[in-house]
């Protein structure tokens, strides 16, 4: 075997030196070689010398090819003219006997065709391990040379199963873009990406809006709703297919307004009311969970429809001159008044005409001058006559109406009767020498001193009395029955001005009324104090400003002020005179709150909580908040409903939460728009002994539903050594024009006794619904029979005519050793009035932190800042938030205004949870994690 391949070497040799001589020679060896090659090794020659024709030409080379499975791959190659085709792979000549071969001739040339075939296993290419692909190459020799074809690789063809990205679903608004990213299984060879749109092939070529050749990826340039769907990335090469993850995609619609409808009419024909107009969430409306429209979809202002007036006549003019025909005319217009706003016109004639003679002209109607004088003359005095004598007869009716009317007034018009009159008989009240003296009619709010039955002299503290001139006392009487007067008499009292002086002085000054009429105890409006006022120092981290027992407050938020500065700021309540005077039906329903200093300026929204006394509803309340200026005038800030960037009001049932930037006075107003607005007012009652010791006095409060009303009444009441009788009750008071009457009910007999005809006491609607926060009072005067009975029990009934009602039960001892103590206040907010720093906030800062992290990042499923408001019942005006930097801060800062006294974390967790954001239980954190949250936070901010 040794010598052959030398033999073959040697002829090789030879072939290359002597080309033209040793050809056939060395053909003869080169297929030798090439039968042997597989064994020895030994390379064939790459290329013999240069002869006169042509070299080989390779009509058809080796192709890639790929082994699926275990199934052979076969490589082939064609060429002219070729005496010998042979394969190389990874540098080897393969074995002639794995060619096949096949020889033809070609007609066009008339030179010979060889095309060889050789099939590569899986084995084969498994086999081998070399820096490349497994590869092969022909050689062809023909009478001038060889000539290589290209190299053909083979592998082993694969798909793996997984994707290396799936597509990820989306929700995209419409006419966004959406882009699906899809990285297929790695596979040899490289696998074709197909899309599939609720399993229908999508045709890119057929829609301009879609783009698959991109990277794999499936771009959509403007969503459309028909773009909904489940989508499906397929990759697929000549081995296999594989599916990716379905993708949902949701392309949804945010709603948008409508416009507004027109105004709608008047829901009154006559008087204030209101009227609304609307829009409708439609304009689109909102698909696949697009967000609902921000802001209000009815809008309502208050209205004034003008009330028909029905024309009057005018009085008669004079008789017209007689004329020739004996007759004379008068007219009268319709102008007292004219007929208004589709008012009826006047019913009757407009003219009217009779005989100017009383029927003396003849019948056959003689001119006047065939008349003879001295019949004219009488008739002109007959006429004269008639009219004096009608004239002085309507004198006469008229001042005997007028007399008899002032003996009545002079007889019946007084506020009380005296226990004493019962007995006298009717000679009392007729003698106009023993009329009562009604400038003694006053109000009062201290004890009564009287000294006997029959000599009673008023004590009344000056500085707390002023005249209410229209307060009614209903009266009665079987006796003033018999006098012929109703038995539900009204009388009115004198308002005499000036008759006490005013100021601070608290000590009592004895009246001496003539005649010694006793005193009927009134209504009055107590003495108030200046204001109350509270302050702290807060800086950078914030706190609270609580005025005790008031429900007024006030939140700064961590970071309001800036790093490394402080700030005494003070918070006051007006209990003078309020300086808001109302405008036509606009009433007063929060005390007027001051915060300051007002150069002060703040980062962040601050919160002011001001308790009212309305009952909300907006069908019914039109809501302003108001600021006072610097040159003391008042202007709307805003109306509670609106939408506004520059503050936020929310209403509670019993206090409004506002955010705000700037110090300064503050107060709520409200507008009723109809008659069903409701205001609620505090009645309570206190009792105290009076000077004479038989007798106890019960004062009857009703003011304004706010802590700091009442708060004005228990200091009073204190200071008189008033004692609170029963637990304070909410009368609901409607705006319907019924006035307030106030009654004591079911005195025991024979026990105790009121003095006559005080038992009930009526309030106008107008003292009670514009009463401007001063605390209104009824007094009774009661009277024991003897010195023995300790114990009183009775009902105070206090009612709105066609409206609500409230029974007050009083069982009390009328021994302060006895007595039993009821609490004025709770008193969880009197202890600190002034919270600095983490203590001072329900909400850790960590914690909060992390809501504000969360919340503040927009999300396509609208799990944001939005979602947070939301849970938190705050549905209105989100636009305000919107403009803020941390639109999820100012929210908690508000929910801690809300929750200062309850401080419900839980609450706020579960609402938390339920938007699935975070699973934080707030209030599984105990004390030691917040002390030392707190620590550490005051650390970093080097306090």
């Amino acid at each position: 075997m040794g010598t052959a391949a030398a033999a073959g070497e040697g002829a090789g040799r030879a072939l290359r030196w002597l080309p033209w001589l040793g050809l056939c020679f060395w053909a003869a060896g080169a297929a030798a070689a090439a039968a042997r090659g597989t064994d020895n090794g030994e390379a064939l020659p790459e290329s013999i010398p240069s002869a006169p024709g042509t070299l080989p030409h390779f009509i058809e080379e080796p192709d890639d090819a790929y082994i699926i499975k275990s199934n052979p791959i076969a490589l082939r190659c064609k060429a002219r003219p070729a005496m010998q085709i042979f394969f190389k792979c990874n540098g080897e000549w393969v074995h002639q006997n794995e060619h096949v071969s096949e020889e033809s001739l070609d007609e066009s040339s008339g030179l010979k065709v060889r095309e060889v075939f050789i099939n590569v296993t899986r084995q084969q290419v498994e086999d081998f391990h070399g820096p490349e692909d497994y590869w092969c190459q022909c050689v062809a020799w023909s009478h001038l040379g060889t000539s290589k074809s290209r190299k053909a690789s083979v592998r082993i063809a694969y798909l793996r199963k997984n994707f290396e990205q799936d597509p990820q679903g989306r929700e995209v608004p419409i006419e966004g873009m959406i882009v699906l990213h899809c990285r297929p299984p790695e596979g040899v060879p490289a696998a074709e990406v197909e899309w599939l749109k609720n399993e229908e092939p999508i045709d890119s070529e057929q829609d301009e809006n879609i783009d698959t050749r991109a990277d794999h990826n499936l771009i959509i340039r403007q969503a459309r709703l028909s773009d909904s769907g489940n989508y499906t990335c397929m990759a697929a090469n000549i081995v296999a297919k594989r599916r990716s993850l379905s993708a949902t995609v949701v392309v949804y619609v945010n709603g948008g307004w409508s416009s507004w409808t027109e105004w709608s009419a008047c829901n009154v024909r006559c008087g204030r009311g209101w009227q609304k107009r609307s829009r409708t969430c439609t304009n689109p409306a909102p698909l696949n969970g697009g967000a609902f429209c921000e802001g209000m979809s009815v809008q309502k202002i208050t209205c004034t429809s003008l009330c028909p007036v029905d024309g009057s006549w005018e009085v008669w003019s004079e008789w017209s001159v007689c004329s020739p025909e004996c007759e004379h005319l008068r007219i009268r217009e319709c102008t007292a008044p004219p007929p208004r706003n589709g008012g009826k016109f006047c019913e009757g004639l407009s003219q009217e005409s009779e005989n100017c003679t009383d029927g003396l002209c003849i019948l056959d109607k003689k001119p006047l001058h065939e008349i003879k004088p001295q019949s004219m003359e009488n008739a002109s005095d007959i006429a004269l006559y008639s009219g004096l004598g009608a004239a002085v007869v309507a004198v006469a009716v008229l001042v005997i109406g007028v007399t008899l009317y002032r003996r009545s007034q002079s007889d019946y018009g007084v506020d009380v009767i005296d226990s004493s009159a019962l007995t006298a008989g009717n000679s009392l009240l007729l003698n106009s020498s023993l009329q009562p003296d009604l400038t003694v009619s006053r109000t009062y709010s201290g004890p009564i001193c009287l000294q006997d039955p029959l000599d009673k002299e008023l004590m009344t503290e000056s500085s707390l009395f002023n005249p209410l001139s229209d307060i009614k006392v209903k009266v009665q009487s079987s006796f003033m029955v018999s006098l012929g007067v109703s038995e539900r008499a009204e009388y009115h009292g004198k308002n005499h001005s000036g008759t006490f002086p005013h100021g601070n002085n608290r000590g009592f000054t004895a009246v001496h009324p003539r005649n010694k009429t006793p005193y009927i105890q009134n209504l009055s409006s107590l003495p108030t104090r200046t204001e109350l006022r509270t302050t702290g120092v807060f800086g950078h981290l914030g706190g609270r400003l609580v005025m005790p027992n008031t429900g007024v407050s006030l939140l700064i938020p961590h970071g309001a002020i800036p790093e490394e500065n402080s700030w005494e700021i003070y918070m006051s309540i007006n209990q003078g005179e309020p300086s808001l005077q109302s405008d036509g039906s606009e009433v007063l329903l929060s005390p007027e709150v001051t915060c300051g200093p007002p150069d002060m300026i703040v980062t962040t929204p601050f919160a002011l909580t001001i308790p009212h006394c309305a009952d909300v509803s907006s069908e019914h309340w039109n809501i302003h908040l108001k600021k006072r200026t610097q040159q003391g005038k008042w202007e709307e800030v805003m109306s509670v409903e609106d939408e506004s960037t520059s503050c936020y009001c929310l209403l509670d049932p019993f206090a409004c939460h506002v955010l705000l930037d700037s110090f300064g006075t503050y107060a709520l107003t409200g507008e009723p728009i109809t008659d069903c607005a409701v205001k609620q007012l505090k009645v309570a009652v206190f009792g105290c002994m009076s000077c004479n010791s038989l007798d106890y006095n019960l004062r009857v409060y009703c003011v304004d539903n706010t802590p700091c009303a009442f708060q004005e009444v228990v200091s009073d009441e204190k200071h008189h050594g008033g004692q609170l009788l029963e637990e304070p009750k909410l009368l609901h008071f409607k705006g319907n024009t019924f006035s307030l009457q106030i009654s004591v009910l079911d005195i025991p007999p024979f026990l105790w006794r009121i003095k006559p005809f005080t038992a009930c006491q009526e309030v106008p609607f107008s003292r009670v619904w514009s009463s401007n926060r001063q605390p209104l009072h009824c007094a009774f005067s009661l009277e024991r029979y003897t010195p023995t009975t300790t114990q009183l029990s009775c009902k105070i009934c206090i009612r709105q005519l066609k409206g609500h009602e409230q029974i007050l039960q009083v069982q009390t001892s009328i021994l302060e050793n006895e007595r039993e103590t009821i609490t004025f206040f709770a008193q969880e907010d009197s202890t600190f009035p002034a919270q600095t720093g983490p203590k001072a906030f329900k909400i850790p800062y960590s914690i909060r932190q992390r809501i504000c992290a969360t919340f503040d990042t927009p999300n396509a499923k609208g799990k944001d800042w939005q979602m947070l408001a939301q849970k938190n019942s705050i549905n209105r005006n989100l636009s305000y938030f919107a403009t803020q930097s941390s639109p999820s801060a100012v929210i908690l800062n508000l929910w801690e205004a809300r929750h200062q006294h309850d401080g419900d974390l839980d609450s706020l967790a579960c609402a938390l949870e339920e938007i699935g954001r975070t699973h934080t239980k707030l209030s599984n954190i105990t004390e030691p994690q917040l002390e030392e949250a707190d620590f550490s936070y005051s650390r970093q901010n080097g306090l």
